[in-house]
């Protein structure tokens, strides 16, 4: 039951040994646009292509989070590193969500953390893991890092869709304010103590849609991980938008 339109497809995994070195091979499906990052990087984009990323990144993370029962049941699962290097983008311009490595399950009340202790990519941590405060027996915390991480997502997008004939160069979060490899005391000055987030900009005020996309973003990457949204109602919010501008049957030229 984790398959899904808008996760990376999982085929298998093999290990062999090469000159005394043991490989561990994974293989899922291939998609030649790369990353999201990448794609964000090569080229600017229309307000039509930016929501389709956008909900179906949100899509696919809705259905991570959700545990679904039965005798074919998944567990909910909280990815711990979103980001726009782990979100693949497919040649129809949807994404998929990628790199479960650091996940941490729930099934029935009962959360598997694993033994993987890391916590993800300090530029997209929330401030209650820079700070130390999530309660990790609450796997709710863990679903609320995701969207504060998300959030971030959404910036990085957003910028780099064209509106009035502009749109912002590729920037990750707090490129402005900590250095190129942050540590983990250079994010938590930011993010917590300034409760600094990323600068909107200013042409954004000029358009309805990009003006709702600030207010979710914000909503998202709030300092207290309750008023954060679920991946559910993000998704929700992000259609409605996408409806307010264009019929469900536009294409996205890539």
């Amino acid at each position: 039951m984790l398959r899904h339109a808008n996760i990376l497809g999982y085929l298998g995994s093999d290990m062999a040994s090469r000159n005394s070195c043991t490989q561990l091979l994974l293989v899922a499906h291939y998609h030649p646009l790369g990353s999201l990052y990448d794609h964000l990087n090569r080229q600017t984009l229309t307000l039509d292509h930016c929501l389709l990323l956008l909900i179906s990144a949100v899509n696919g993370l809705n259905h991570l989070h959700s545990e679904l029962h039965g005798t074919q049941g998944k567990p909910a699962i909280a990815h711990r590193d979103i980001k726009t290097k782990n979100i693949l983008v497919k040649n129809n311009g949807e994404c998929v969500i990628a790199d479960l490595g650091l996940a941490v399950t729930h099934r029935q009340g009962h959360i598997d953390l694993g033994n993987n202790l890391r916590v993800g990519t300090r530029r997209y941590m929330p401030p209650e893991v820079l700070d130390e405060s999530i309660n990790k027996e609450s796997f709710e915390s863990f679903l609320k890092s995701d969207m504060y991480a998300f959030g971030l997502v959404m910036w990085e997008v957003t910028r780099r869709c064209s509106s009035s004939g502009r749109a912002e160069p590729y920037r990750p979060p707090y490129h402005d304010v900590v250095p190129a490899d942050p540590g983990f005391d250079d994010m938590r000055k930011i993010v917590c103590v300034d409760q600094h987030r990323p600068v909107i900009p200013n042409h954004w005020s000029g358009h309805p849609t990009l003006v709702g996309m600030a207010k979710l973003m914000k909503e998202c990457w709030h300092h207290s991980a309750m008023v954060r949204l679920t991946a559910l109602r993000l998704k929700k919010s992000l259609v409605r938008l996408e409806g307010a501008i264009k019929p469900a049957n536009n294409k996205v030229d890539l």
